[in-house]
């Protein structure tokens, strides 16, 4: 570690420090608050598949990252198990897959919006019937919403050991790819949260 302290202050502490603060693009909300942004589109894929995906555009979450609302939606969104969306569309041979969630990355999430998409790979029978598949979806969602985050401390707290096992016992990465992705957690958490940040949840905030 010395070693590379003093390679990395040999390098970097010549690159002037212009003073500026970090660009923020808060001030442009709803960007996707366009009647195209409210249609159906239909694309033809390459590949003989059928998918139908859901978007919403929402505020910034990224100043979120200790509570990770939309992580905790897409758990529940994403669930198989009984009473899931998933589970009602196989019994209905509508769908193969569901996933949902927000990729975390400066597309998907900024200073401006962040996206949350579900996804779901339907049957050539569910393509037939993909305006009842996406109704299914909205009623699960509307049902989620309806019911609240309170009921469901148990689950966030589920989540939240879920991904303290999974950081604690993770398989060693490319040094290059860590030092990578530490890097551009500088820019986006507190300094205490730059190595875990962007995977453990540390906060039960219902009302986010």
């Amino acid at each position: 570690l010395d070693t590379l302290e003093k390679w990395v202050t040999e390098i970097f502490s010549e690159i002037p420090n212009n003073g500026l603060p970090k660009p923020s693009f808060g001030h442009l909300t709803q960007p996707f608050d366009t009647p195209e942004f409210h249609k159906l589109y239909r694309v033809v894929p390459i590949r003989k598949v059928h998918s139908l995906t859901i978007t919403w555009a929402l505020p910034p979450q990224e100043q979120y990252y200790r509570v990770k609302p939309l992580h905790y939606i897409s758990w529940l969104v994403g669930h198989e198990g009984k009473g899931s969306v998933l589970s009602f569309l196989r019994k209905k041979f509508w769908a193969l897959a569901l996933y949902g969630g927000n990729g975390e990355t400066g597309f998907e999430q900024n200073s401006t919006y962040s996206i949350f998409s579900i996804s779901v790979t339907l049957t050539d029978e569910g393509y037939k019937h993909f305006y009842e598949v996406a109704h299914v979806v909205f009623q699960y969602v509307k049902m989620l919403q309806k019911t609240g985050p309170d009921q469901r401390q148990v689950i966030w707290e589920e989540i939240q050991k879920i991904e303290a096992n999974e950081f604690h016992y993770q398989e060693q990465t490319d040094p290059v790819d860590y030092v990578e992705n530490l890097c551009e957690n500088m820019q986006l958490f507190q300094k205490e949260d730059f190595l875990t940040g962007d995977q453990l949840l540390f906060e039960y905030k219902p009302e986010v």
